[in-house]
């Protein structure tokens, strides 16, 4: 075999990086032309992207459950004098409407903060004011004032493809606006614990503390995404970004703006993901949907006429894959919305109509424990003749455990009524207020407040 000569490799090396290029939908580049740049898409899309800073004061005591409201509350305890400190945090936001002064954030960067200043792309600083916020999928809008600002046009997500290119830009750490490319590196990413609606875009992008709420925007410098969350063992960068994608954020945003909150429904329906067993269990020819384990009495699912073993494989004309898509469907949809059920009843595919209907308070409550306990395993249990709700497996990174909540705790009372089971439970929680639990840990007990 002839050896090729060092000129002829390096003819072939530059021959396959410009075929590479342009098989990845590189611009070509001869060396004759002006550099490939992105500058010109983010000239247009960075005014539109701003720095968010939030403020809030907290009552300080020695007594650390003297802290809480709602324990002081609850136990007649008399307001003490007690210190005041300031709590600081940084983010972004995205302008979606430069004539109303509207702007895009996540509900982590402003949650209960008493002032939220916004710093433009020129350096102007202005007061927000909440518009509305939603903490289950973590979106939120505040408004500005709409004085000679830019804006982002949104794109169609469902458009997106593995493989395409986008840009991140955000606050990260505080340094100010940051530019960070790479590509869609998967869709439809649920199941994280990260939001209980969930249906990220994950990226490669460099996603970094201060970026959430910031903008992912495609070549065209259009917004298909929210920048919120990261996955990051070390707490920096590991290429590993999610973001919310532009349709869901649509839908959240008009009804935060008609009516500062989503008025979410109930479809009554408890679904869970298809496993090889169940495919065959079911003799299904798909291995996509969720398989209907519970319907609720009286619900919209009920009276529709679905029930337990149903197998979901569509709803709104668009495909359920798992349980995730279920939840997320109903979670942008809105009390007395139609939505059009595909499934299947045994082997003969049907199909059916429901009406989302307003959930029964008992619904809203176990909504909330849901979100307040997420990345918690419970069951109703008896410890030494004393009945409560186990705490079995708590995630380390949750809220449950910031808290104080660990394995092996037993919850035997919610605000202040004794709880033997997790339906008892439910019915002690306000779903418009904290939850004062009572835990016992071993022959100790204590209070922890959820909120």
């Amino acid at each position: 075999m002839k050896t090729p000569s060092l000129k002829s490799l390096v003819l072939l090396s530059i021959l396959s990086v410009h075929s590479l290029s342009q098989a990845a939908g590189l611009p070509p580049f001869d060396g004759n032309q002006a550099l490939p740049t992105l500058a010109p898409m983010l000239e247009h899309s960075m005014p539109a992207v701003v720095n968010i800073s939030t403020s809030k004061n907290i009552q300080v005591s020695d007594n650390p459950l003297m802290q809480d409201p709602v324990f002081r509350q609850f136990f007649n305890v008399p307001n003490q004098l007690r210190q005041q400190q300031q709590k600081n945090s940084l983010g972004s936001g995205v302008i979606i409407d430069s004539k109303q002064g509207l702007v895009l954030t996540n509900n982590h960067v402003i949650d209960k903060a008493d002032t939220i200043m916004v710093t433009l792309h020129d350096g102007r600083q202005l007061n927000a004011e909440l518009i509305g916020t939603d903490p289950e999928s973590d979106v939120a809008v505040i408004k500005i004032p709409a004085n000679n600002l830019s804006q982002l046009t949104m794109a169609d997500s469902s458009l997106l493809k593995v493989g395409d290119f986008v840009v991140a830009i955000g606050n990260p750490f505080g340094l100010g606006q940051t530019v960070t490319s790479g590509i869609v590196s998967a869709l439809g990413r649920s199941g994280l614990g990260i939001e209980k609606y969930e249906n990220f875009i994950q990226t490669d992008a460099s996603i970094n503390p201060g970026n959430s709420g910031g903008a992912l925007v495609n070549l065209r410098g259009e917004l298909i995404g929210m920048n919120t969350a990261i996955l990051a063992p070390t707490g920096g960068n590991v290429g590993i970004g999610f973001a919310i994608p532009s349709n869901m954020i649509n839908s959240i945003k008009d009804a935060l703006v008609k009516h500062g909150v989503v008025k979410r429904g109930l479809l009554g329906v408890t679904t869970q993901d298809l496993t090889p067993d169940l495919v065959n269990a079911f003799n299904l020819e798909t291995q996509h949907g969720a398989a209907i384990s519970r319907i609720e009495n009286d619900s919209p699912a009920a009276k529709a006429g679905l029930e337990p073993g149903d197998i979901i494989v569509g709803a709104n004309d668009k495909p359920i894959n798992n349980s995730q898509d279920i939840n997320n469907l109903v979670g942008l949809l809105q009390i007395g919305d139609k939505v059009m059920i595909d499934y299947f009843h045994g082997t003969e595919k049907k199909a059916v109509t429901a009406v989302i209907a307003k959930p029964e308070l008992t619904q809203v409550a176990g909504e909330k424990l849901h979100r307040l306990l997420q990345g918690t395993v419970l069951s109703d249990t008896a410890k030494n003749q004393l009945e409560g709700i186990s705490i079995d497996k708590i995630n380390t990174a949750s809220y449950a455990w910031q808290v104080g909540l660990r394995p092996g705790d037993l919850i035997v009372s919610a605000n202040r009524y004794r709880v033997h089971n997790l339906d008892e439970f439910k019915r002690a929680v306000n779903p418009n207020s904290a939850v004062l639990i009572n835990i016992q840990r071993g022959d100790q007990g204590l209070f922890v407040v959820l909120r």
